[in-house]
């Protein structure tokens, strides 16, 4: 509560700019903006720690609604798309040009996208947040709440750190054929701490996890990795269907006497997934990374893939390994999916989107999988369900970023429309600071 309160006061005082001090709240803090409202919201867990008024997007540069986290801080920043625009205590979202940073606020959207600031609330926030901090964009105003699930990740209590074999008398088993002393090699556990059994984690550093339907990628992935069981050679398995992995295939279709054409049937797939002792194809993925790069990702199964997932954003603080248990909290994003989108993911055109308790339930992580991250879980980590891939903006250097979208945008069911009447322009209104022009 103390610390809350500090915080709360440095971020009504422009002068307070005390980093150090809050380091330890950046991991579990996050910022929610809801452009309806105008509005930003910080908490610490489901408890407001403070608000501001803010300016996003105006009409024809709308500010992308999704789950971010900031990729870059920059005290002072011009802008290389607007006039080198000033953009004080710059907080990067996306590399293609969406950021927080101090300029004019009124009471309505007037940026070209980006998330405008008050300059006394932004210069003390810039000084209290660091390198992926997660920030939600929304239309209406969301925020998250406690939650408690079996398929939520747990950290595990550490073994003991001592070595296997206690410093008792040895006794051998084979009857010695000499008095003489002899040697009996041991493991170094400093050097080796696969004998400790210790799983404390190297890194702290957040975990961010995401959930997202199985796409092309991943199935060639996996038929790529069978066939080169098999003793087909289909190349490194990396998702691409080159020139060896299509070779590959139409030798197990003359294998199996599998008629040619089309690579990936579902007569193939079924064919390869059972001579690999294999079962269906999972339906969902899940991917780590920490510090902006990939860490690892692995197949999961999912239950009643034809229902959509919903967009759920969970975060993990308080994370105790010796009492192996930590804090969840979750958002849930409005994010509604075309027809062709739900046509593409065989997902029903009619099914309404499950609940994050839902969505939870429908996962089936295998217990290797949830032991590795269960190693490495930190005070920050986050976990995205949600039934879209990768997006756009995820990319080299950043986190998982998931776009939503609360209006789908359909444009087979437009009306037409009579040609517009000329609009008079209203005088483009110019700023003495300069600031805000991005």
């Amino acid at each position: 509560m103390l610390r809350r309160l500090a915080f709360g006061l440095g971020l009504m005082s422009a002068t307070m700019l005390s980093h150090p001090a809050f380091a330890e709240l950046a991991h579990t803090l996050q910022i929610v903006v809801s452009k309806n409202n105008q509005s930003m919201t910080v908490y610490d867990g489901a408890k407001v720690v403070s608000t501001t008024r803010v300016s996003t997007g105006k009409a024809g540069h709308s500010t992308p609604s999704g789950i971010f986290s900031i990729l870059e801080k920059r005290r002072y920043h011009e802008s290389n798309i607007y006039s080198n625009a000033p953009m004080p205590f710059m907080q990067r979202l996306t590399w293609s040009g969406i950021a927080l940073h101090e300029g004019h606020v009124p009471n309505y959207p007037a940026s070209h996208g980006c998330i405008r600031l008050p300059s006394g609330y932004a210069k003390t926030l810039f000084g209290m947040t660091e390198r992926g901090f997660h920030v939600i964009v929304s239309d209406a105003p969301v925020a998250p709440a406690p939650i408690v699930h079996a398929n939520l990740f747990l950290p595990l209590k550490p073994l003991p750190s001592e070595p296997l074999m206690s410093d008792i008398e040895l006794r051998p088993t084979v009857k010695r054929q000499t008095s003489e002393a002899y040697e009996v090699a041991m493991a170094d556990h400093t050097t080796d701490p696969t004998l400790t059994g210790s799983i404390e984690p190297q890194d702290t550093t957040p975990l961010k996890m995401l959930i997202k339907r199985r796409e092309l990628r991943e199935t060639v992935s996996d038929v790529q990795a069978m066939l080169n069981d098999l003793g087909f050679d289909a190349g490194a398995p990396d998702g691409l269907i080159g020139t060896k992995t299509q070779a590959a295939i139409a030798g197990f279709k003359r294998w199996k006497s599998l008629p040619a054409g089309s690579a990936l049937t579902e007569d193939f797939l079924s064919a390869l997934y059972r001579s690999s002792g294999k079962q269906e194809p999972p339906a969902a993925q899940l991917l780590v990374r920490r510090n902006f790069a990939p860490l690892f990702e692995a197949p999961i199964g999912l239950k009643n893939p034809e229902i959509p997932l919903g967009t759920h954003f969970f975060t993990a603080s308080n994370v105790d390994r010796g009492s192996e248990r930590a804090d969840w909290h979750v958002l849930t994003l409005p994010n509604l999916l075309t027809t062709k989108e739900r046509q593409r993911m065989n997902i029903s055109l009619h099914a309404s989107a499950s609940s994050a308790s839902d969505a939870l339930d429908r996962l089936d992580i295998p217990d290797d999988l949830r032991e590795r991250i269960a190693t490495l879980l930190a005070d920050g980590s986050s976990l995205t369900i949600t039934d879209e891939g990768l997006g756009p903006e995820t990319g080299k250097g950043t986190d998982f970023i998931t776009l939503t979208r609360s209006e789908a945008k359909v444009a087979e069911a437009r009306p037409a429309v009579e040609k517009p009447k000329k609009v008079r322009q209203k005088p483009r209104r110019v700023y003495r600071n300069g600031i805000g022009l991005y």
